[in-house]
């Protein structure tokens, strides 16, 4: 696990050696604008700061809940400029969602995620230059969910996230955190 620091602490978190367990805060969420109209920035971060091209790769196990209750992995660049990714839990079920924020407006893309909800999520995002790669562990390989564009200075904040937009207290613990090298561009 490495050291970092919270960007918006949750009201409940402790560290182990190689785990990093959280309970998150009442509706609390990263996201700007476009569609809702409202701008939250009080979503949990861990986060560490790195230059120039990596990889960051996480599994995290979460006890999802509330619609949209969300744990993934995150990158920042200021308040107006982030990625978040990883399972949000909506209309029922757990969905693979990617949001990109640039020029403080916020997309979001998301798709079905068939993984059994008792078994930690693998998560991979890695940075080439302005792009980000976000991958998806199923079954026995790697699955590319999204390619994004975000302009980035040289260092960045590499995190792990979590959020509950319409509830509170969502349980997650974050393991077998590594950032480092960037994997290599080719899609394999």
């Amino acid at each position: 696990m490495f050291e970092g620091r919270w960007w918006n602490a949750p009201p409940r978190f402790s560290r182990e050696v190689d785990a990093l367990h959280v309970e998150t805060g009442k509706e609390t969420d990263l996201w700007n604008n476009t569609f809702y109209g409202f701008r939250h920035l009080n979503g949990h971060v861990f986060g560490i700061e790195a230059a120039g091209d990596q990889t960051l790769t996480v599994s995290f196990l979460a006890d999802y809940r509330n619609q949209y209750d969300q744990a993934g992995a995150a990158i920042r660049v200021d308040d107006t400029a982030w990625l978040k990714c990883g399972i949000e839990f909506t209309e029922g079920s757990m969905k693979f969602s990617v949001v990109v924020t640039r020029d403080d407006q916020s997309d979001w893309s998301v798709r079905p995620y068939a993984g059994d909800p008792a078994v930690p999520v693998r998560l991979r995002l890695t940075r080439h230059a302005e792009a980000l790669r976000i991958d998806v562990w199923e079954g026995e390989a790697w699955q590319l969910a999204r390619v994004a564009f975000l302009p980035m200075p040289e260092v960045v904040t590499w995190g792990l996230m979590a959020c509950s937009p319409s509830g509170e207290g969502l349980a997650v613990t974050f393991s077998d955190v590594a950032l480092g090298p960037a994997i290599e561009r080719e899609m394999v």
